[in-house]
């Protein structure tokens, strides 16, 4: 998906995880924004004033409001452009998720203005338009509706481009005001058809609680990745198939995904390999992969190198038979790092557990219970285990 305007106007448009291209993209739609509302808000201002209807008026001022929102994003692409420093190390790419907060919280404030308006309106009544002013005030708001209709594809098209959560909140406000608009222009045709019947109060009901709605789910949908939301299934099945596709890598797991912004990834994981290649053919896979990951990807990973032994019998059968208890506890448990202490009364057997998040037992009782079922297979086989909770992850190649 691409844009004729980031085409004319974005040097290297393309490679939107470069976090200046980000902002050029940022600053774009900020100046269409702000330009567009202005336009729309100035001729809505003068039409409501020249035939005295409180609707089209309110409607402009909420545009207003819009234009208030384009200066926001803006502000907020360049704040989150800002490199990093000795305080924000990471940078300052979570400010744009708060312009996208503010963006939120406008659109439910003015859901909650057009609300006192409407139903003051019901109350008080409206004044009847003449006909000739309906008419061009009809043919304006069509027009409107229509420019309100492709800001919101403009922004829309764009926050999926550079996964901005703040176009998308912009993308849905401009969609609301076109819902807004829509509904004055249905109650002036109606009162166009049937002079004695004006709806616009109670259509402005209806429009507010659409605004409300929306201004709520955004708002939530803004906070989200403030507290640290967790990456799609799709991206961490992007990182983890692109690691194990390098030779010598056996498995991965304790894969953790931390975002500092939406270009401003940090990546860690263990990865398996043969305990019987010589380490520094394996540290050497290790650092390619963390190259290519950064030059390919443009995304900080790390990873801990996790030896395993894949030539002893033992090891191996015991390692078979785990996995079968674990599975007939619950098809979900998964382990790793799994090794054998031997000595002269018993073998420690040695291994982390990793626990869905929605697992019903406590810990004490799944190592208890684990341990039972390993002393079936010899008693003195001692567990230990570590119990890990599962936050973001994949299946070893090997468990």
């Amino acid at each position: 998906m691409e844009s004729l305007f980031a085409k004319a106007f974005i040097k290297d448009y393309k490679n939107t995880t470069d976090s200046k291209v980000r902002n050029a993209y940022g600053k774009m739609c900020g100046i269409v924004g702000i330009i567009t509302n202005i336009i729309i808000c100035a001729v809505k201002i003068v039409t409501g004033i020249l035939i005295g209807s409180v609707s089209i008026l309110a409607d402009g001022i909420n545009n207003l409001a819009d234009a208030g929102s384009s200066i926001i994003t803006l502000i907020g692409f360049k704040l989150a452009s800002q490199p990093a420093d000795s305080d924000h190390p990471f940078g300052h790419q979570r400010i744009e998720y708060i312009t996208g907060l503010i963006v939120s919280i406008i659109i439910f404030v003015i859901g909650v203005l057009l609300m006192k308006t409407s139903i003051e309106k019901i109350i008080n009544g409206s004044e009847p338009i003449e006909r000739n002013h309906l008419i061009v005030t009809i043919i304006i708001l069509v027009m409107a509706i229509l420019f309100k209709f492709w800001q919101s594809f403009f922004y829309k098209k764009h926050g999926k481009i550079i996964n901005s959560t703040t176009l998308l909140a912009t993308s849905q406000d401009s969609l609301n005001d076109s819902i807004s608009t829509l509904a004055v222009l249905i109650s002036l045709i109606v009162t166009l058809i049937w002079p004695n019947v004006l709806l616009d109060g109670y259509m402005g009901c209806v429009v507010s609680l659409f605004i409300l709605y929306s201004g709520i789910k955004l708002v939530k949908e803004s906070i989200s990745p403030l507290i640290g939301e967790a990456p799609s299934k799709e991206f961490i099945a992007m990182v983890a198939d692109k690691v194990l596709s390098y030779d010598g890598i056996l498995g991965i797991h304790d894969l953790v995904i931390h975002s500092y912004g939406p270009s401003k990834t940090f990546i860690t994981l263990h990865a398996e390999v043969d305990s019987s290649v010589d380490v520094l053919v394996s540290h050497d896979i290790i650092d390619n992969i963390e190259r290519d990951f950064l030059n390919e990807l443009n995304l900080n990973l790390v990873i801990h190198l996790d030896p395993v032994d894949l030539k002893s019998p033992e090891l191996l059968e015991l390692r078979e038979k785990i996995g079968f208890i674990l599975n007939d506890i619950d098809p979900n448990l998964r382990f790793h790092d799994f090794r054998i202490v031997k000595g002269v009364t018993h073998t420690n057997i040695v291994f982390d557990v990793v626990v869905p998040i929605k697992f019903k037992m406590n810990n004490e009782e799944l190592k208890e219970l684990i341990d039972k079922k390993v002393k079936e297979i010899n008693n003195n086989y001692f567990t230990v285990i570590t119990i890990d909770q599962e936050l973001i992850g994949r299946r070893s190649e090997n468990e």
